[in-house]
């Protein structure tokens, strides 16, 4: 799929182009892929028809891009059933603010992507796009293994601790979690209401920063700060890092050096802190997971995954003092980690422990990414070829809370410094299913 910058007013592809392309995309490798929970071709052909017919001047600034939707973010016209049988055949009747904003913009809704169950531990009957038989890690699974196998330019996901940053990572795109608050959740499946974070896989870095921009009203987060003399870059060894296979540490080592190209750069070791942030994340996770599922623990206890079962009784476990702590811990933390950028304009750390693992159990540890989701600080995962096994590698890049045009520019940076990573290989058509099918209209 081409990218946002080529789709906008009279020149270029049309928006049924654009539209029409994805179709044909979902017809050739979702049989294998299973990205999609939901997909209304007519619809959306006869959405992208109203978009082409109005006025050049009146177009937004999405005109033409071809988008998917998480299945926990709420859409008028397709069922949002949060990837579990308790939610099958659900009807919203309205669209997420986010989704209603990009469709004003000139997206066009092609489907709902294909979720971990509730945004949780459970996987999607999703596969990775250069190999089925791995994950395209979650929970935003259906997003990014469909912007990776060309089906759409752009898809919504949401992040709690890992889930837009690591299945970036695993299928080879652009994953941009924007700092806390940018975008509205009104509309979107809460998991853990202080940690949950709207945003974006795409092609490439410049469409991500436009449907973020255009999701938050502001134009100017399309536009990327312009870029330092020479970017100040801190290189973190975080926790897990000891766990990191050998090509994703030359990776970030790769990219640090790169990205400060002979300017400032800063090494820390693992702040004496960091450890106990990761923990703090996950108390509130699992509590407020908890908190946020109360009528599914009261009415479908026995349909919930055991996973979900596991963290949500982690959580009415965690007594009041724990809890506490972990509030206060992550206020402390936070200020900790904002004076890292003191030395630094941006951080390079890993995106994920490696390659994405072999089978579908598991969608991979969110190490590297849960600490800075549950700070709010803004994150974007950059591919990084492919390592020893065929897979993407992913690096991450962390700016300061509201740092974004800052984050955004050092990624587009790095995204040309970065080894190409080819597009996954074409279908596979002797491999069966992995499961159901996508509803079609």
């Amino acid at each position: 799929m081409g990218d946002a910058r080529d789709t906008g007013g009279s020149e270029g592809r049309t928006a049924v182009d654009a539209v029409a392309a994805a179709l044909a995309a979902i017809d050739e490798r979702e049989e294998v892929l299973q990205a999609w929970a939901a997909v209304d071709g007519p619809g959306a052909l006869a959405a992208a028809a109203r978009v082409d017919a109005l006025d050049p001047e009146a177009r937004g600034p999405l005109h033409g891009l071809a988008l998917g939707v998480k299945d926990v973010l709420d859409t008028a016209d397709l069922p949002t059933c949060f990837g579990s049988p308790i939610h099958a055949g659900r009807r919203p009747g309205r669209d997420a603010s986010v989704v209603a904003l990009l469709r004003a913009a000139g997206a066009v809704v092609v489907g709902k992507t294909h979720t971990a169950e509730f945004a949780g531990p459970h996987p999607a009957p999703t596969t990775n796009p250069y190999d089925p038989g791995h994950t395209p890690g979650g929970s935003s699974s259906g997003s990014a293994a469909a912007v990776a196998a060309g089906m759409v330019d752009a898809a919504l996901g949401t992040q709690t601790g890992g889930s837009i940053v690591r299945p970036a990572a695993f299928c080879g795109v652009v994953g941009y979690k924007p700092t806390f608050g940018t975008l509205s959740c009104s509309g979107v499946l809460e998991c853990a209401a202080s940690l949950d974070t709207v945003g974006v896989l795409a092609s490439d870095v410049a469409t991500a920063a436009a449907v973020v921009a255009a999701a938050a009203e502001r134009p100017a987060l399309a536009v990327p700060d312009p870029a330092p003399g020479a970017w100040r870059v801190g290189w973190l060894q975080p926790t897990g890092w000891e766990r990191a296979e050998p090509a994703v540490q030359r990776a970030v080592e790769e990219a640090a050096v790169a990205l400060a190209d002979g300017g400032p750069m800063v090494a820390w070791d693992e702040p004496s802190w960091f450890a106990g942030a990761l923990a703090d994340h996950r108390v509130l996770w699992s509590v407020e997971t908890a908190h946020a599922f109360g009528w599914e623990r009261a009415h479908h206890w026995d349909e919930l995954s055991a996973e979900l079962q596991a963290l949500i009784s982690e959580g009415v476990a965690q007594p009041e003092k724990r809890i506490l702590a972990a509030y206060a811990g992550r206020d402390r933390t936070a200020v900790e980690a904002a004076r890292l950028f003191a030395e630094a304009d941006v951080v390079v750390l890993p995106a994920a422990l490696g390659e994405a693992p072999a089978g579908l159990g598991s969608t991979g540890d969110p190490v590297f990414a849960a600490a800075w989701t549950m700070w709010g600080f803004p994150a974007l995962s950059v591919p990084w070829g492919l390592g020893p096994r065929g897979l993407p590698v992913g690096v991450q890049l962390v700016a300061p809370r509201g740092a974004d045009r800052r984050l955004l520019a050092a990624g587009a940076r790095l995204a040309e410094l970065a080894p190409p990573t080819p597009p996954p290989p074409g279908p596979v058509p002797d491999l069966p299913p992995s499961g159901p099918q996508p509803s079609r209209r």
